[in-house]
Order: structure tokens, then C-alpha cells, then sequence
């Protein structure tokens, strides 16, 4: 393979070339056999000039419709827009940073971007830094680098950050930092507030456990997890793929297993992972596969790998695949194939992949200095026109140092919309890129219109989220022309209906495993005999189907997943309300019940809370009414022990895991809805009073999300059933009122899914009719 030598700028006697080129060639987006290429032209847009060299890194689009990205040698700040305006827009001194890395638009109109290098300490470790679109830098934070003990937040920043929904930034730099037993890491992931303030999360340990050096840019799952890779570290030092909380705790999804090598899995994936609309994980590994010239692979949320191309640089004009793939609007990827290993370059090859692994060659880069586009070092940007832009570092027709140019690509991608933020409560202000808008353009949140927008321009505009909205795609009409977001917007604090419950029911058990909901038995009518159904829900197709009905059907029982089981606790048996000691234990995977041990109290109107794979059954009616009984069953050891019972015995409660605090709350006493409320710690066995719920009832759908359990409907003292929703968070111990159900209910099934409470099925009157409706919160 013939080898390039590339031009690169020291930025520090400490940072090589080979580790700045690498660093740059890393940064990432925000966002089986090769067939011919099809004939797909580059065009060039602009030639960059000799006071601009060299540009790289990831490129972002603007409010204004135009791109913004970074040069490398002189360290400068451009604009261009699609017709090749060029404005260079500022200079970066050292002392604010050097080799940068790309930048991205932040939800306040500002970019925002790391430098590998520079900064205000001797050590030249790297900055954060902010740029307006009028070219103002500011330096938001100075990576330090010293010793453990003086500054642990990590050196030379590789990726650009990741603005996530919290509206916070998280970015990974390569190296320092503390890992978990205080020893210098091997990268360090990080945190940083638009005001600037820094807080280090994770350090890489550089070993087995989490890996190390990360390059590539974190992503947000839909999950609300960050997701990304490490370039080494692992089973065998070639890399992994983690997940981590905003918090900061990392669960490795995959260790890369066998080395680099012809033949193996993979190595060293160098660039951050995209997810694709199936909700798997792509990415690409420099190194490994069926040539040794490296991989795309696939991964799944629950760690299953794939490789879905090994690279043939003979064949496919491009090898060791270090830029990340962008998503197109089409559900397939694209991305570049650069041809550098060992420092040198040669071949590189625009390409494309679907999900399946179908690659197609779509269009090979020259060699250097032939006045062409040559050694592309940008990540391809998806405009908001349907249109694939980046940059090559070099060549062009610019005269003297071959600085480089910016082209685009076109392959049948659509036009779209691009909201700056994908999450919000109803009134809160969307930002929205894109093209062609007007005073005249429509704004839609799942087909509903917003009433408040305002235009800047043709590429910007605001809408407030309207009363009434949910979950779904966003649209703007001008005209006869419709865009659709990419992403679907999350409205927080709103209900949702999804597909009705086929056999109405009240009092069900329920589970959330592996994306569905399973409601177990329950009653169909007041008085009647509880039901064997066995209903499934896949949210995923808003469609309902049938398993293996429970052996003996019960009403009111407590119901707990651990470990992919559905354990049904207790309940009422036949029309006599006989209560139960019963463990009926199902499993999805074999779709068969078996049976436990029995529960020593046998009890219906009962909660359970899962802590720790043990399960908590509280409270209920057995022999006598308003039990404070508290058991714990162990399915590992199939055991149960008494615990610590309540301080008020009751039943119907509704219960969750806050913390490292059980809360119990609400329920029917002794003769009322007193709102009662407690917290119990597992450690000490030992229960606390906790204020009370202001409005008291029982049987509600209830669930434990995003650190506050919620408590929806159910029939206070009245008796009478309520649409009330609030939540309880036992941080600050207060009560919060939600937005209401659509509809009463009581004796509701609860589960959560894809961060949802999902309230199914239950009375919409008290001792009423049994109802099918499935009403879904999101907080």
C-alpha cells in the first residue's frame, strides 16, 4: 500500500503527530460483499485559502443554514455556506486551545467544541471552548493534567461534547483523570454545565473492567444512557463499548475479544457509535476483521455483536475506517473509509451500509496533490437539505500549500428538520433548523398545530409546544412542502393512548421484560372469578398478543420482575376472594409457569418492590384486614424472611425503589385513605415516616421513574375514582402534582417502559365495569 505523508502541525513537543492525527480523524458527529460504486459526484464547493489550512474535525450547521467548522495549521474559526461563501471568522491562539476538533451547535445558537491541545498550563492539555456564530471564543474550561491529587478531570479531549437532554455537556478526554481506586486513568468522562462548571464522572481504568482512551464522541441513546467506545482497554486491549448514566456510572457492553488480527472481531474502534432507527448501535473498529483493514459492526442495547463488513482496501478503495457513520434519512449509513494506518495515507472511499450489512462503494478519493479533494478528515455532516458536506484536508485548487477543500454529496437523501431540542414539557420553546420556512409555515407536534411560532429568516425558526401534544414526530409545512424532525419529540408531563386491551380486566398482575408488558389475570367483572389471560404488549408495534395463561388466576396479587422473570405474589383466589400464599413464577423465554415457595402470609391487595434481585411484599388482607407485613423473597434461593413490617398496616398501596429507599404510600387503612406514607432502608431494616400524600386514596397505578415515584388515579374516600397524578420525591420528601389522567381509573395495571408509566386496563367507576383503556405517562 502506498503510503502519504500527511501535513500536521505540532501543537505540543508532548503530543506526537501520530497522536494529534489520530485525534482529530476520531471526533464524532452529533448526531457482506461491496457492490460497484454508483457513480455519486463530489462537488467541490470552495477551495480553502493559504491562511486557512488544512480542515478538519467535525463540521456543524447553523441557525442560519450555513456550516461552521475548524481548520487545523493557523487554528481557525470558518463559515461556508452551500454556494461557497467563505468567512474566516476568528483565529485560536494557543493559549485557548490547538487541534481542535470540530464543533457543534449548542441549544443557545453558540457552537461549542473541544482542542486536543493548548490551553493555559504547561502541560498544553487541551481546553473547551464556545464560539458565537459571529466568531466570539470564549474557553469554558482548561483541561489541567496534573497529578491525580490536584486535578483529576483528564487531558487532551478527543471528541467534540454531546449536549444532552439535561442540557448539560459530556465529552471523554483521552488520557489522566482518577479511575475508581484513585490511580491515574486512562481517560477520563466528563461533565460541564453551559456556565462552565466541571464535573469529572468516570475514569477509565485502561484494563479488563472499562477500558480506556476514548476518542470518540459520546451519543445519547434513546435510552437516556451516553453511549461510546474506547480504543483500548478490554478482554484483550482492543477497545470496548459502554454505557453510561449522566451520573456517570459505566456498564461495558462489549469488550472487542480477540486482538487485531485477520480474521477477528475487530479492534480499536477509534470513532463513537451512531443508533439506528431499530435501536441497535453501529460503529466502525480501525482494525481487524477478514483483512485486518478493519470492521463495521453492529451491537446490540443488550451486548450482542455483529460484524456487518470487514474492509478490502484492494476492493472497496478504502480501509481502516477511523470517522464515525452518519445516520441518513434513508435508515442506511455513511461515512468514509480514510486509508491510514501507520501514519501514512492512500485510497480513501466515500461508502454506504444498511443495517444488514449490504456495502456499497459510492465514491473513492484521488491520491494527494492532483488538485482534487484528497485526505477528507471531516466527518460527513447530513444538512438539513438532504445534502452530505465535509472537508479534505487537502489538495484543492488553491495554489502553494494545498489547503484543502469543502464539498458535498448528494445520494437521494431527503430534506428535513433538525430540532435543537428533542424533549419538553407542554409551553416550553423548540428551536427548529431547516429551509424554505415562512410566516405562512404550520408547526405540528404529532399532528397537533402550535399555535405560538416565530420565523427568523428560512432556516430558523421557534414553536411552543401545545396543550394537548405527545410523543411523535414534528412537521413544518410551508406551502405544499412538508419537513419531518428525524427525531421524535418527547413532551414531558403529558398522557398518551395506546392500543386497547383486548380482554378488559382490573386487579391484573404486570411486568415490563425485554420491551414488552405482560398483564396476568384479574377480574372481568365485580364479583366474578379472576381470569387466566395472559396478555402481551409490544410498545415497539402498539400491538397485543396472547401467552401461556397462569395455572391459577388470582385478583389483587403483588407482582416483581428480576432477572427477566415475572414473579405473581399472592392475590385472591375465585369468587369466594380467598387470599393466597401462591408464587407463580413465568418465564418469556420458555413461555411456561412454574411455582415457588410460598409465601408465609397469605395476602391479596398487596405491593411488591424489587431491591437488589430481592423482592418486598407489602402490606395487604389476609386472615385479617390492613396487614403490616412486610416478607422478602429471594427467587435465587427461593427463600422468604419476615422483615421490619409497617408502621400502619394497610392495603393497596403503591410502592417503589427510590434510591437506596423503599417508599410505601397511600393505601386504605384501618377505615380511611390517610395518605400514609413511609420510607424503609434495607440495610437497617428499619422504617421512617415520610410526608404524607395531600390527597389520599388506594389502588392506583403507580411506578418508580426518573428518581420520584408517581401515583396516578385510584379511589379515595369518597369512594370515588380520580384522574389525580402526582409524584413523590424522597429527596426533598414533598409531594408534586402532575398533569391529570385523561381518564379515572382504579385497580389499574402499572408497569414501566421506555421511561413511561404505562396504566392499563383497571375500573373506570367504583365496583364498575372492567375498562381497556391503556393510558401512558411520560414524565
Amino acid at each position: 500500500m502506498k503510503k502519504l505523508t500527511m501535513k500536521r502541525s505540532q501543537v505540543h513537543a508532548q503530543v506526537t503527530k501520530a497522536m494529534l492525527g489520530t485525534a482529530l480523524a476520531f471526533a464524532v458527529l452529533l448526531v457482506g460483499a461491496p457492490s460497484q460504486a454508483q457513480a455519486q459526484t463530489v462537488t467541490t464547493i470552495f477551495n480553502f485559502p493559504n491562511t486557512a489550512v488544512a480542515p478538519l474535525g467535525v463540521i456543524a450547521q447553523g441557525r442560519d443554514g450555513d456550516y461552521y467548522g475548524l481548520t487545523l495549521n493557523g487554528d481557525a474559526v470558518y463559515k461556508v455556506t452551500a454556494s461557497g461563501a467563505f468567512t474566516l471568522l476568528t483565529g485560536i491562539p494557543q493559549s485557548e486551545g490547538q487541534g481542535c476538533n470540530g464543533l457543534v451547535l449548542g441549544t443557545d445558537g453558540n457552537f461549542y467544541g473541544t482542542c486536543f491541545g493548548g490551553g493555559n498550563n504547561a502541560n498544553s492539555t487541551g481546553t473547551f471552548i464556545k464560539v458565537t456564530p459571529a466568531g466570539t471564543l470564549t474557553v469554558l474550561h482548561y483541561f489541567d493534567g496534573s497529578a491525580v491529587s490536584v486535578n483529576p478531570d483528564g487531558c487532551y479531549p478527543v471528541g467534540v461534547p454531546l449536549q444532552a437532554s439535561d442540557g448539560n455537556f459530556y465529552g471523554t478526554a483521552q488520557s489522566c483523570g482518577e479511575d475508581s481506586h484513585g490511580l491515574i486513568s486512562n481517560g477520563m468522562a466528563y461533565k460541564l454545565t453551559p456556565a462552565g462548571v466541571f464535573t469529572a464522572l468516570h475514569g477509565f481504568d485502561g484494563g479488563a473492567t472499562d477500558g480506556g482512551q476514548p476518542q470518540g464522541t459520546l451519543i445519547q441513546g434513546s435510552d437516556g444512557n451516553l453511549w461510546g467506545t474506547t480504543y483500548q482497554g478490554g478482554q484483550t486491549g482492543s477497545g470496548t463499548v459502554f454505557k453510561m448514566t449522566t451520573s456517570g456510572v459505566v456498564t461495558v457492553i462489549y469488550k472487542f475479544d480477540n486482538g487485531c488480527g485477520i480474521g477477528n472481531n475487530g479492534c480499536n474502534p477509534a470513532a463513537g457509535l451512531v443508533q439506528g432507527t431499530d435501536g441497535n448501535f453501529y460503529g466502525v473498529a480501525e482494525g481487524g476483521g477478514a483483512n485486518n483493514e478493519g470492521v463495521v459492526f453492529k451491537v446490540t442495547p443488550g451486548g450482542t455483536y455483529s460484524i456487518l463488513h470487514s474492509f478490502n482496501e484492494t476492493v472497496d478503495k478504502g480501509g481502516y475506517p477511523r470517522l464515525p457513520l452518519t445516520l441518513g434519512t434513508d435508515g442506511n449509513f455513511y461515512s468514509v473509509a480514510t486509508g491510514c494506518a501507520g501514519g501514512g495515507c492512500s485510497d480513501a472511499d466515500i461508502f454506504k451500509i444498511t443495517p444488514k450489512g449490504a456495502f456499497t462503494d459510492l465514491y473513492n478519493f484521488p491520491n494527494a496533490n492532483n488538485n482534487d479533494n484528497s485526505l477528507p478528515y471531516s466527518p460527513l455532516l447530513l444538512g438539513t437539505d438532504g445534502t452530505f458536506y465535509s472537508a479534505t484536508e487537502q489538495d484543492g485548487t488553491t495554489t502553494g500549500s494545498n489547503p484543502g477543500t469543502f464539498f458535498s454529496l448528494v445520494d437521494g437523501q431527503t430534506p428535513f428538520i433538525a430540532l435543537e431540542q428533542t424533549s419538553g414539557k407542554v409551553g416550553s420553546t423548540v428551536q427548529i433548523l431547516g429551509q424554505g420556512f415562512s410566516s405562512s409555515s404550520v408547526v405540528k407536534f404529532n399532528g397537533l398545530a402550535a399555535k405560538t411560532i416565530a420565523v427568523t429568516g428560512t432556516t430558523y425558526l421557534t414553536a411552543t409546544v401545545p396543550t394537548g401534544a405527545t410523543d411523535g414526530f414534528v412537521t413544518v409545512t410551508t406551502g405544499t412542502t412538508t419537513l419531518t424532525s428525524r427525531n421524535k419529540f418527547t413532551v414531558h408531563n403529558s398522557w398518551a393512548s395506546a392500543a386497547a386491551l383486548p380482554t378488559a380486566v382490573f386487579g391484573a398482575a404486570s411486568g415490563s421484560i425485554s420491551g414488552k408488558i405482560y398483564i396476568v389475570s384479574g377480574e372481568t367483572t365485580q364479583g366474578g372469578a379472576p381470569v387466566s389471560n395472559n396478555q402481551v404488549y409490544n410498545p415497539s408495534t402498539n400491538a397485543w398478543t396472547t401467552a401461556t395463561a397462569i395455572p391459577t388466576p388470582v385478583f389483587a396479587p403483588a407482582s416483581a420482575v428480576v432477572s427477566g422473570i415475572l414473579y405473581v405474589i399472592g392475590g385472591y383466589e375465585g369468587t369466594s376472594q380467598t387470599p393466597t400464599n401462591l408464587v407463580q413464577i413465568y418465564n418469556p423465554t420458555t413461555n411456561k409457569w412454574t411455582t415457588g415457595a410460598a409465601m408465609p402470609t397469605a395476602r391479596g391487595s398487596i405491593a411488591a418492590v424489587v431491591d437488589s434481585n430481592a423482592i418486598y411484599v407489602i402490606g395487604g388482607n389476609g386472615s385479617t384486614l390492613r396487614l403490616a407485613n412486610v416478607e422478602k423473597y429471594v427467587p435465587s434461593t427461593n427463600t422468604w424472611t419476615e422483615e421490619a413490617p409497617l408502621p400502619v398496616g394497610k392495603s393497596e398501596p403503591s410502592a417503589g425503589l427510590l434510591g437506596s429507599t423503599i417508599v410505601a404510600a397511600d393505601g386504605y387503612t384501618t377505615s380511611a385513605d390517610t395518605g400514609n406514607n413511609e420510607g424503609y432502608n434495607v440495610s437497617t431494616n428499619k422504617w421512617s415516616a415520610l410526608t404524607a400524600d395531600p390527597t389520599p386514596r388506594n389502588a392506583s397505578c403507580f411506578g418508580a421513574l426518573s428518581g420520584q415515584l408517581y401515583v396516578a388515579g385510584g379511589l379515595n374516600v369518597t369512594p370515588q375514582t380520580v384522574t389525580l397524578n402526582e409524584s413523590f420525591n424522597v429527596t426533598a420528601n414533598k409531594w408534586t402534582t402532575q398533569l391529570a389522567m385523561p381518564k379515572a381509573a382504579v385497580w389499574q395495571a402499572s408497569a414501566i417502559a421506555n421511561s413511561q408509566l404505562y396504566c392499563i386496563g383497571g375500573q373506570g367507576s367504583f365496583q364498575g365495569t372492567a375498562i381497556n383503556n391503556v393510558q401512558v405517562y411520560q414524565p
